[in-house]
């Protein structure tokens, strides 16, 4: 809670500060979607709501009051904007956006430290201080989908552990309707379900429930599929992971994309630290099979498309708590010098990220 609080009043003084040094193209804001009626930029009230305000936050904000009346907005799941629409009720929706994000990320470090038992008080520190610099971690704290995502996931696992098959089926039903990647949740609440043999495990069985019922009223309702729309709006095609791969290697070296190519090693990072033997009595918590199927499950899914690969994929990457864990249980045998500079060199990108994300200049 502490880390919650210190965080969102951080991100909110950093952005105010901000405000008077923001001077965005105007021709990168009308390219954006749903810019037409954007809060004017001074005064306290956009210092403080106005200026998050960006990018998806636009069509959340505008789908929790509008619905889906426009054709690129199906890509954009319904639980989030289903959620600021009920607590908008009661505040501005921005203001329901933003404390909707916060309440979560307060429950996705919970969850993370409930996951990491098994490290010490300062290892489960550091793990936490690593997730708050990580490159576009400061959308946990912005009008995002992330962190109602990522808490409903680790919850699910949490509660899938305890054998509370009930109460993980719904957070990961829950999990399927904020984003894409939280239908994945199904396969480690599948490997735990079968692993405990117990009858009423089968419950889990419903868990893409969430994300199919979505897909299915897209389809009765006439409106495009997410597929199709990913396509044709935003230039992105469906294909294996390795194609995806491929595509992102050669414009890596053909068009010397040092921002593709910094997505990518973070990629390989995560990857690497979510899938490689842990040595018994050094690292604890040690990750089981079903967390590691589920941070390759999810990095395959980032590759599975062309024209714009890897975009979104350092957030996207949050998505992987087994590569969290694993690294806090790494911190606990760092001297202070080696954790300072991974702190510096991570927290250095998330503010680049974040003060492109201010100036409009990059699509997270």
């Amino acid at each position: 809670m502490a880390m919650t609080a210190a965080l969102r009043v951080f991100y909110t003084a950093l952005v105010a500060a901000a405000v008077p040094f923001l001077h965005p193209d105007p021709a990168l804001i009308r390219s954006n979607e749903l810019t037409e009626h954007l809060p004017a930029p001074h005064g306290l009230y956009y210092a403080l709501l106005g200026v998050w305000e960006r990018f998806d936050t636009l069509w959340f904000l505008h789908i929790a009051k509008q619905g889906y009346d426009r054709p690129l907005a199906v890509i954009f799941y319904p639980l989030y904007p289903m959620s600021i629409r009920l607590i908008g009720r009661l505040m501005p929706a921005v203001v329901a956006a933003l404390l909707l994000s916060t309440v979560a990320a307060f429950f996705f470090f919970w969850g993370l430290m409930r996951l990491a038992g098994g490290l010490s008080g300062v290892g489960k520190l550091r793990m936490l201080l690593l997730i708050s610099v990580w490159p576009t971690s400061f959308v946990l704290f912005a009008g995002y989908a992330e962190s109602l995502t990522l808490a409903l996931v680790v919850w699910a696992v949490i509660l899938g552990r305890e054998a509370r098959w009930p109460a993980a089926t719904i957070c990961g039903l829950l999990a399927g309707m904020a984003r894409p990647s939280g239908v994945l949740v199904c396969i480690p609440l599948t490997v735990m379900a079968l692993r405990s043999r117990q009858a009423r495990s089968i419950l889990v069985a419903l868990t893409p429930l969430g994300w199919l019922g979505y897909w299915a009223w897209l389809r009765w309702s006439g409106r495009v599929s997410v597929v199709e729309a990913y396509r044709r709006y935003q230039g992105m095609n469906l294909v294996s992971p390795w194609k995806g791969l491929a595509e992102t290697l050669r414009l890596i070296v053909t068009k010397h994309d040092s921002l593709l190519a910094i997505k990518l090693c973070l990629v390989v990072g995560v990857t690497v630290v979510s899938l490689r033997r842990q040595a018994p009595a050094q690292m604890q918590p040690q990750l089981r099979i079903e967390d590691k199927v589920f941070a390759l499950a999810v990095i395959l899914q980032m590759l599975m498309y062309t024209g714009r690969p890897l975009l979104g994929a350092a957030r996207y990457l949050l998505m992987v708590y087994p590569a969290f864990l694993a690294w806090g249980a790494c911190t606990e045998h760092w001297k202070g010098m080696r954790l300072g500079f991974n702190l510096a060199a991570l927290g250095v990108l998330n503010l680049a990220w974040m003060w492109a994300f201010l100036n409009w200049s990059l699509v997270l």
